[in-house]
């Protein structure tokens, strides 16, 4: 459609060849993604800011989950942003087809993101956060950078590999600009929305989230900052308590995504259409608002109160059990957004618990409460974000402390090692996991689902019907014509495939039928499978050459091992000098 739009003709054409042919060209264009994600990043946090001020009576420098109590009738808010959200899903055809993210379409769809998908999600993740709901903004933002940049790179007729470093780049600068750290930004690309370090991928990202932060610091936007430092030397012990840690907020993090898709699952049996789910939601939020508003929105305002603040171990816990429900509830029924921030903020709270603890075990060596909240706020985001080098960079950013942030990467490891031993999925691959796709990141895997059988088999094989004579078959399949047929029934139905060979080898009668050194009858390929799938069934088998049979037992063409094999290969070494930004 994007093709449609644009003819290559006069500056367009110019600007394809310019942007695919040299690096300074792509590099330029990463610039100005970048800026326009900044921009994006900055209306958004905007807009929500607006709405909530709007909805919550919020002076313009107060945030929702700062706010000590909320009026009971204002939060009528969260099921009147449920009512909205619920029409804006029967206006769209929710229940259609679930909206393509950037980390699905880097891994799957070589990232090409439909433009009503980047709208869709940005609008629906703005009004869930707008109206109060314990969803952050971070899905929106990186959903309109990485779709911005997908629209652009598909107009632009970017090759598959230089499009999916443009949508990373487009998603990592949203999210620099929105915390003011380009580092963090230009890792969220890297680790989890390309999937990989690459030579290729270098430049670009980090131009686009350098002018992201820039042009978002131009506009004025305030970004996630978090007014934390370390308040001590790091010792060797803190180490080992951190990486101890670090194991507590991954089993925390698996727990917390694993409750979610409960609820997703639990309230999806109840019967209730999507459309009413929200609504519901946010009557059941009302009673957690008026507990501790702390639970609210994504926890930016709650975050900077609780860090350091000495908040006793009762409270900790209270806040960390209702933020955590909150959550839930708000993603289990509908709501837009993830838990990037809220994962952080938990994080926070969980360190703080950690430390209390800790303090009441006797000689146990004590942990400054904001260090201790700095490492979970991280070990915990990236439970269930991923990313062990963003987050650690998130907090070197906000701290400018190296001390901290090597006790941080330390907790972050080990969490990110026992997630991936136990669990093996972040938050948005687990909820893709859930939906049948086999994605355990952003890597693209998507070559792979293209090379179907349909689309690699010859067509039109050598047939023969079951009941030919050897002798007849040996006069109408010579030696050297052929080296296998395929046995088709009276029906059209596949029944078996013959080695031209063995037919030549056979020594009994020649007016015996050919069907009796037929072979391989049960072991077919169908159209749709994939070349993982296709070569997991030559092992099997056994077999040098499989028939592709549709669902009606027609014979639709044939494969063989070398040819899958050769291709696999070739893709594979295609992919390799991609990796490296070779031609």
């Amino acid at each position: 459609m994007v093709e449609r739009l644009f003819r290559p003709t006069g500056i367009v054409s110019i600007a394809r060849r310019l942007f695919r042919a040299s690096e300074a060209g792509f590099i330029l264009l990463a610039i100005g993604i970048g800026v326009v994600a900044g921009l994006s990043s900055a209306l958004l946090g905007a807009l929500a800011h607006a709405a909530q001020g709007a909805l919550y009576g919020l002076a313009p420098d107060m945030r929702l989950s700062g706010q000590a109590s909320i009026a009971p009738w204002r939060l009528l808010a969260l099921p009147l942003g449920g009512l909205l959200l619920a029409g804006m899903m029967l206006l769209a055809g929710h229940a259609r087809r679930t909206a393509i993210d950037v980390v699905e379409a880097n891994a799957l769809h070589g990232g090409r993101i439909p433009l009503r998908d980047t709208l869709l999600v940005s609008v629906q993740t703005l009004l869930s956060n707008g109206c109060g709901a314990s969803v952050g903004l971070e899905a929106a933002y990186a959903q309109a950078g990485g779709g911005i940049a997908s629209l652009a790179g598909r107009w632009l007729n970017l090759r598959r590999n230089d499009l999916r470093i443009l949508v990373g780049a487009g998603a990592g600068a949203a999210i620099g600009a929105a915390f003011g750290a380009p580092l963090t930004g230009a890792f969220y690309a890297f680790e989890i929305v390309i999937g990989a370090y690459t030579p290729a991928s270098i430049a670009p990202v980090a131009a686009a989230t350098l002018a992201a932060v820039v042009t978002a610091r131009t506009l004025g936007a305030t970004p996630y900052l978090i007014a934390a430092t370390s308040s001590r030397t790091i010792a060797t012990a803190d180490y080992l308590l951190y990486a101890g840690f670090g194991l507590v907020a991954a089993l925390v993090g698996i727990a917390l995504m694993r409750l979610v898709s409960l609820v997703e699952a639990s309230v999806r049996r109840t019967g209730w259409p999507d459309h009413v789910r929200p609504v519901i939601g946010g009557f059941l939020l009302i009673p957690i608002a008026m507990a501790s508003p702390h639970a609210l929105s994504a926890g930016h305002g709650a975050l900077h109160l609780t860090i350091g603040a000495q908040i006793g171990l009762g409270a900790l816990l209270i806040i960390f059990g209702l933020k955590i429900v909150a959550s839930v509830i708000s993603l289990g029924f509908g709501f837009r957004g993830g838990l990037f921030f809220a994962s952080l903020f938990l994080g926070s709270l969980l360190g703080q618990i950690f430390a209390a603890l800790l303090a009441m075990v006797p000689h146990a060596p004590p942990l400054p409460p904001v260090d201790a909240a700095l490492v979970g706020m991280a070990a915990l985001a990236v439970a269930v974000v991923g990313g062990p080098m963003t987050m650690s960079l998130l907090v070197l950013e906000a701290t400018h402390d190296f001390a901290i942030t090597a006790t941080v990467l330390t907790a972050t490891l080990c969490s990110s090692a026992l997630v991936r031993e136990r669990f093996g999925y972040s938050f948005s691959t687990w909820r893709l996991h859930l939906r049948g796709e086999v994605v355990r990141s952003a890597r693209d895997v998507g070559w792979v689902r293209a090379l179907t059988a349909r689309r690699m088999m010859r067509v039109a094989p050598a047939t023969a019907a079951p009941d030919l004579s050897l002798a007849d078959f040996r006069q109408r399949f010579p030696i050297g014509s052929t080296s296998r047929v395929l046995l088709r029934d009276a029906q059209g139905h596949y029944a078996g495939l013959v080695p031209t060979a063995a037919v030549y080898a056979d020594t009994g009668s020649a007016e015996r039928p050919v069907a009796e050194l037929a072979v391989l009858a049960d072991a077919t390929l169908s159209p749709d499978m994939d070349i993982v799938a296709i070569m997991r069934r030559f092992d099997e088998s056994e077999a040098d050459d499989l028939a592709v049979v549709g669902p009606d037992g027609q014979i639709l063409g044939m494969l063989t091992e070398k040819y899958v094999r050769k291709r696999y290969g070739d893709e594979m070494d295609r992919a390799q000098r991609e990796l490296y930004g070779e031609d």
